[in-house]
C-alpha cells in the first residue's frame, strides 16, 4: 500500500454519523424483530383476554406451531438466505458512489416503510378469511422488509472492517455502533409505554396507538440511516480491495475458514438465547409476575442504561485479555440470568425486585456481546485477506448474519410454539419452560466458543501492522 491509496482515519465525527446510520437500522428492525409476537399473539394478564384484537389465526397448526411463528420464521430463513447474495454482489461492487454506500442509500427508506407496514393488517381479523388475507400480507410486507434491512445490514457491517485499519480501530467502531444499537434497542422497547400513553391522550384503541407509536420509530430511523450515505466516503476513509470470487465460491471459502466456523457456530445459539429474552420479557414481567404492561419498557430502557456503564471497562479489560474469554464469561453470564427467569414468581422477594434483578444480570453479557462479536468477526474478515489476498469483509459479515438470522429464526418459530403449552398467569408452563431453552441454547455457545483460536488471528494482523508502520515510516508519514 503506497501513499496514494493509504486510507485516511476516521475522524471521531463521522464515526458519530455512521454510529447513528447503526441507530436507525437498530430502531427500524425493533418492532418486526421484537414485537410482531406481541402484537399478533398477544400475552394475557389473570382473568383478561389479549391486548389487542385478533388479526390472524391464533391456534396451533400442524399440532404444535402458529401461523406467526411460521411466517416469523420464514421471514427469517429468506433473510439469512439473501445475506450471501447481497454481501458478494457489495464485495464485487464498482459503483462510484462506494461499493457499500450505494446499497444503504436503495435500502434506507424502504426499510423503514415496510417495517411498519407489517403492523397494519388489511382485512378484519374477526372472520376467518381476514385472518387468511392478513396472514398473506403479513408474509408479503415481511418478505420485502427483510430485503431491504439486509441490503442496508450486510454492507453496513462490511464497513466495520474497512474504515478500522487495526484491531484497536476496528474494537473502537464496533463499540460505538454497539452503544448505537442498544439506544435504538432501548427506544423501540419504549414503545411498550408510550403506545397506552398515546392511546389516552388520542383517544385511540391500543392497536392503532401501537401503529402509530411504530410509525413514528420508522420516519426517524429512516433519517438516521441515511446519514452514512451523506457524510462517509468510502474513497477517503476505507481500505478497499477487489474481489472477484462468485458468490458460491466466496460462501464456500468463508466457511472454510476454522476460525470463522467457530465463532459462527457459537453465535447462532447467542441469539436464539437473545431473541427468547427479548420477545420473553413482556410475558415474564406481565404474566408470571404479574405486573403493569409499561414495566418491561422500562426495565428493558434501565438494561441497556446500565450496560453502557460496563462499555468501557468491556474494551479495556477485551485489550488485556483478549475477545475470547470475556466472551466465553458472557455467555456464562447470560445462562445464570435464564436461570432467575425461570423461578421468577417462586423467588422470596418482592415481584418488582425479581423484575429489577434479571435486567441487571443481563446488563454486563448484553454490553459484551453488544461490542465484541462485530471486532471478532473483522479481526478474523482481514487476517484472511491477508493470508489468501481475497478481501472480502461482506461476504464474512454475510454469512455471520445469515447464521444469525437462521438462529433468529429458530428463535421465532420456536417461542410461540412454547407458548402453545402455556402463556397465562394460572397456566405459564411455556413461558418458564422458554427460559430453560434459553439457558442451553447458552451454555452450547459457550462450549462451541472455547475452540476459537484468538491467538493465531491476532498474530496475522500484527505481522501487517508491523508491515504498514515500515511503509509509512518509509512515505515519509
Amino acid at each position: 500500500m503506497n501513499e496514494a491509496t493509504m486510507p485516511e482515519k476516521l475522524p471521531r465525527w463521522k464515526l458519530v454519523m455512521f454510529a447513528l446510520g447503526q441507530l436507525g437500522w437498530s430502531l427500524a428492525s425493533w418492532s418486526v424483530s421484537n414485537a410482531l409476537t406481541f402484537f399478533f399473539l398477544p400475552p394475557e394478564k389473570s382473568g383478561s383476554a389479549g391486548l389487542f384484537p385478533t388479526f390472524i389465526f391464533q391456534g396451533a397448526i400442524f399440532g404444535a406451531l402458529t401461523i406467526i411463528g411460521l411466517i416469523n420464521a420464514g421471514g427469517r430463513v429468506w433473510d439469512a438466505i439473501t445475506d450471501p447474495w447481497v454481501a458478494n454482489l457489495s464485495d464485487r461492487s464498482h459503483s462510484k458512489l462506494g461499493r457499500r454506500r450505494i446499497f444503504l442509500l436503495i435500502s434506507a427508506i424502504p426499510t423503514a416503510l415496510f417495517a411498519f407496514l407489517v403492523f397494519v393488517p388489511i382485512a378484519d381479523g374477526a372472520t376467518r378469511s381476514g385472518q387468511t388475507v392478513n396472514a398473506i400480507w403479513l408474509a408479503v410486507t415481511m418478505t420485502l422488509y427483510y430485503w431491504f434491512i439486509t441490503m442496508y445490514c450486510t454492507p453496513f457491517n462490511a464497513l466495520i472492517s474497512e474504515l478500522g485499519h487495526s484491531p484497536n480501530e476496528r474494537l473502537g467502531i464496533s463499540t460505538a455502533i454497539s452503544v448505537t444499537w442498544a439506544l435504538g434497542f432501548a427506544l423501540g422497547n419504549q414503545a411498550y409505554a408510550i403506545y397506552p400513553a398515546l392511546g389516552s391522550a388520542l383517544h385511540l384503541e391500543p392497536a392503532r396507538a401501537f401503529q402509530y407509536t411504530v410509525g413514528g420509530f420508522e420516519l426517524i430511523a429512516a433519517i438516521l440511516m441515511l446519514l452514512p450515505v451523506i457524510f462517509i466516503d468510502e474513497r477517503k476513509y476505507a481500505e478497499v480491495h477487489a474481489s472477484d470470487e462468485g458468490v458460491f465460491q466466496a460462501v464456500a471459502s468463508t466457511f472454510r475458514n476454522r476460525d470463522f466456523r467457530t465463532f459462527v457456530f457459537s453465535d447462532l445459539p447467542y441469539w436464539v438465547a437473545l431473541n427468547f429474552i427479548q420477545m420473553g420479557i413482556t410475558y415474564y414481567v406481565i404474566t408470571l409476575l404479574d405486573l403493569p404492561e409499561s414495566l418491561p419498557s422500562f426495565l428493558m430502557l434501565v438494561m441497556f442504561v446500565l450496560s453502557f456503564v460496563f462499555y468501557v471497562p468491556v474494551n479495556l479489560v477485551a485489550k488485556k485479555l483478549g475477545k475470547k474469554p470475556v466472551l466465553v464469561f458472557a455467555f456464562a453470564a447470560f445462562a445464570l440470568d435464564f436461570l432467575v427467569v425461570f423461578f421468577l414468581g417462586k423467588l422470596p422477594i418482592p415481584a418488582v425486585a425479581q423484575a429489577w434483578l434479571i435486567a441487571v444480570l443481563a446488563a454486563l453479557p448484553l454490553a459484551i456481546f453488544g461490542i465484541l462479536p462485530n471486532a471478532i468477526v473483522a479481526d478474523i474478515a482481514e487476517s484472511h485477506g491477508i493470508e489468501t489476498g481475497q478481501y472480502k469483509a461482506g461476504i464474512f459479515f454475510g454469512a455471520r448474519t445469515f447464521m444469525m438470522k437462521m438462529g433468529i429464526a429458530l428463535a421465532n418459530l420456536l417461542f410461540p410454539s412454547l407458548l402453545l403449552l402455556g402463556k397465562s398467569a394460572a397456566h405459564p408452563v411455556g413461558i418458564r419452560i422458554s427460559a430453560v431453552c434459553a439457558l442451553a441454547f447458552c451454555l452450547i455457545g459457550m462450549l462451541l466458543f472455547l475452540r476459537y483460536d484468538e491467538k493465531r488471528v491476532l498474530a496475522v494482523l500484527a505481522k501487517k501492522e508491523a508491515l504498514s508502520l515500515e511503509e509509512r515510516k518509509e512515505a515519509g508519514l
